[in-house]
């Protein structure tokens, strides 16, 4: 599903015109991208977490010229589930359709 999609969806669903949802949906964008770029973590109970998670210095491998670089420490947006979102997920009657149970050999 694209964002076009997101917002045809919630403009249906809503009665909003889909102009004002588009610009809705971007403020809310926004507003999560700047947030987490100043280091601010986002909750949305029922919904999930959006949070910055810390990458331990390490050393990599650069294959085509095999030498070791070492990538600094750093931090990469994150998204957490909340339970319930994870059990509608888990609950769901299409996805449990696609799953193809297979006896092992």
């Amino acid at each position: 599903m694209t964002k076009a999609e997101v917002v045809q969806q919630i403009a249906d669903k809503t009665g909003i015109d889909k102009a004002d949802v588009y610009t809705t949906v971007e403020a809310f964008f926004t507003v999560v991208k700047n947030s987490m770029a100043e280091g601010e973590n986002i909750y949305v109970r029922g919904f999930g977490s959006f949070v910055n998670k810390k990458r331990a210095q390490k050393i990599g491998r650069n294959i085509s010229k095999n030498t070791a670089i070492v990538i600094e420490e750093h931090f990469v947006p994150s998204f957490k589930p909340s339970k319930v979102f994870v059990e509608k997920i888990k609950n769901s009657e299409k996805l449990s359709g696609k799953l193809k149970v297979t006896e092992p050999s």
